[in-house]
């Protein structure tokens, strides 16, 4: 179909699947409406300032398994500037689609049949068992058009009436007096990308009414749930049959051990893996020891060293009495595997101590620990409550615009 513009000398030529009703000039918008004899007459012109829409007149994009043809261009707007532009498309097969436009978002909608006629107090609308939650009733009047159009743009309000459960809208329109539903979805950008190679995306800001949460709640919570039963549940069964178990217990004096390696008594342990605690005291007086202790893995000749020193000081200074440091101190080997070990230890004192004559040792393989445990699953927890808060706000910004918001009393 060809038609010339009398206004501009413009002429439009595609092929539709339809009986036009009304042809917008897409060069000086100037709207035409097809008189009892089958020719187009001149009837308005659209005076929006002309706007570069990211989809032109003709062209194809490859959506939902075929091929779809731009055939006409919609910009609505609902008091006081909020805007959205449509796109109607229609395939070999002569089925409609729609693509919506609204501050960088994407929805694709195809028309429902018929479905009873809306009351104004419906909030809750029930389709394929699930509910649609009322978002806004509003007025839309078209303020620009571009292209072939097989009904009568209408010259008055449009009322509107959207109905969601993201990703998903339901969209009854009234138009001329003739109620239509559309049933719709959120696209993301990278789809209609990927249809229109040539398009040029426009920039995506805000959130759209039905665009999806970046996490689902319920679905978070119950994997976070099932891990920290995993958790709980492995803890317990590696652990279950372990105890605290003392591998190393003695008395050594200075007399004969000062500064000399005493090797002890090869020791099993077996279990997960637990921290092995070494307690040590002396009779430090105004002086120091220390005590070095290598752990033994005697399968694997794997050597793990620590030390310690155990220091006591006072005195009487400026009028006043001070204390600094402990007779005794305790420190640990952490991640001890089970295995076969055995342990050199190597205690010493202040050369210039003679009133310090032993050293007491005590080294405990302990009960494990579920202190990493509740680590794990005090960070879900944390994580949830983080991912809780933005989807939050992320649904307060959905509904920001809403008559019908339910953060709003």
């Amino acid at each position: 179909m060809k038609i010339p513009c009398y206004d501009c000398n413009a002429e439009t030529e595609l092929e539709v699947g339809f009986e036009v009703i009304n042809f917008v000039c897409p060069t000086c918008h100037s709207l035409y409406a097809r008189d009892k004899e089958g020719s187009f007459r001149r009837k308005s012109k659209y005076k929006n300032v002309p706007t570069d829409f990211p989809l032109q007149i003709g062209d194809i994009g490859f959506l939902k398994g075929s091929n779809y043809k731009v055939t006409g261009i919609l910009k609505k707007n609902v008091h006081p500037s909020y805007t959205w532009t449509e796109f109607i498309l229609q395939n070999e097969a002569k089925e409609f689609l729609y693509l919506s436009l609204s501050s960088g978002h994407w929805m694709m909608l195809t028309e429902m049949e018929k479905i009873d006629e809306l009351k104004k107090d419906v909030k809750i609308l029930k389709h394929d068992d699930r509910d649609f939650e009322l978002f806004e009733h509003s007025d839309a009047e078209i303020i620009d058009a571009q292209g072939f159009f097989d009904f009568e743009l209408p010259t008055k309000f449009i009322h509107l009436a959207e109905f969601i459960n993201p990703p998903y809208i339901i969209s009854v329109e009234k138009m001329n007096g003739v109620e239509t539903a559309f049933y719709g979805e959120y696209v993301k950008k990278e789809v209609i990308k990927k249809a229109f190679n040539e398009i040029v995306l426009p920039y995506q800001y805000g959130v759209n009414m039905i665009q999806p949460g970046k996490f689902n709640l319920t679905n978070t919570a119950v994997i976070f749930c099932f891990a920290a039963l995993l958790i709980i549940t492995s803890n317990w069964y590696i652990y279950k049959d372990q105890f605290e178990q003392t591998v190393f217990s003695k008395t050594l004096r200075f007399s004969e051990f000062d500064n000399r390696e005493i090797t002890s008594d090869a020791f099993v342990i077996n279990g997960g893996s637990a921290a092995m605690t070494i307690k040590v005291s002396t009779e430090v007086n105004n002086s120091w020891a220390n005590i070095n202790v290598a752990l033994v893995n005697e399968q694997t000749n794997e050597e793990i060293y620590a030390s310690k020193d155990i220091e006591y000081y006072y005195g009487y200074t400026d009028g006043e009495s001070w204390t600094e440091g402990s007779n005794s101190e305790e420190f640990n080997i952490c991640g001890v595997k089970a295995g076969k070990y055995h342990l050199l230890i190597t205690p010493m004192k202040a050369p210039e101590d003679v009133n310090n004559s032993e050293m007491r040792i005590n080294v405990v393989w302990n009960e494990p620990s579920s202190r990493n445990a509740w680590i794990v699953i005090i960070a879900l927890i944390v994580i949830y409550l983080i991912i809780r808060f933005f989807s939050y706000n992320f649904e307060k910004e959905r509904w920001a615009d809403s008559s019908y918001s339910p953060f709003t009393e």
